[in-house]
C-alpha cells in the first residue's frame, strides 16, 4: 500500500477490485478552499482505456507488484512473440494483444522492457526511438525540399509512417516508438 502521495508516472495500481491501471499524468493540486487532492490519468493496462480520477490527498492506494525485465525479442511464433531473459535466458511467450503497437518498431534482437505481474507479461516497453529501414516509398520528385511536405513510407517491419519527400526506399531512419513520428535519418 502506498498514499498518493507516492504517485509517480509508470506506476501500477490494483483499482477496482484488481483491474491493474498505470498512472499516465498525475497533479497534486492545493485549492484555496477545500482539501488537497491528486488528479491522475490512468490507462487500463489489459484495454488500454484511458480514464480521469481523482483522489483525496493522503488516501491510501494498492500499487500492484510489477517485476520489469530487459528482454531480447528472438522471434515471431504464431501469434505469440517469443522474447529471451537476457540474465536467465529464459524464453517467454507473449501474445500479440500484450506487444501491442511496440511490434511495428521490433526486428529481431531488439532489445525491450517487458513488465510481469504474478508471472504473467501486462506490457512491452521499446526504447524512445528505432533505426528502421525503409522498404518502400514512392521516389521524390525534382523540387522537393526538406521544408516541404510529407509521403507514407513503409517500414521493413511492414509499418506505415509519414515521411519527408527526399526520403527514399533503402534509407534507415529513426522512429518514435511512442507515437510513431519520423525523427530524422539514422
Amino acid at each position: 500500500m502506498a498514499t498518493t502521495n507516492d504517485l509517480k508516472n509508470g506506476l501500477v495500481l490494483k483499482l477496482d477490485g484488481g483491474e491493474l491501471w498505470t498512472v499516465v499524468e498525475f497533479q497534486h493540486v492545493k485549492p484555496g478552499k477545500g482539501g488537497a487532492f491528486v488528479r491522475t490519468k490512468l490507462k487500463n493496462i489489459l484495454s488500454g482505456k484511458v480514464v480521469d480520477k481523482t483522489f483525496n490527498a493522503g488516501v491510501k492506494v494498492d500499487v500492484a507488484n510489477v517485476d520489469k525485465r530487459e528482454m531480447q525479442y528472438s522471434y515471431l511464433d504464431g501469434d505469440d512473440f517469443v522474447f529471451m531473459d537476457t540474465e536467465t535466458y529464459d524464453m517467454v511467450n507473449v501474445g500479440r494483444s500484450v506487444v501491442g503497437d511496440a511490434a511495428n518498431y521490433m526486428l529481431e534482437n531488439t532489445l525491450a522492457t517487458v513488465a510481469f505481474n504474478e508471472g504473467n507479461p501486462l506490457y512491452v516497453d521499446l526504447p524512445a526511438a528505432a533505426e528502421l529501414t525503409i522498404a518502400h516509398t514512392e521516389p521524390g520528385l525534382q523540387g522537393d525540399r526538406s521544408t516541404g511536405g510529407t509521403k507514407p513510407a513503409t517500414l521493413e517491419t511492414g509499418a506505415e509512417i509519414k515521411v519527408p519527400l527526399f526520403i527514399t526506399t533503402g534509407e534507415k531512419v529513426k522512429v518514435d516508438t511512442r507515437t510513431g513520428e519520423y525523427l530524422g535519418r539514422a
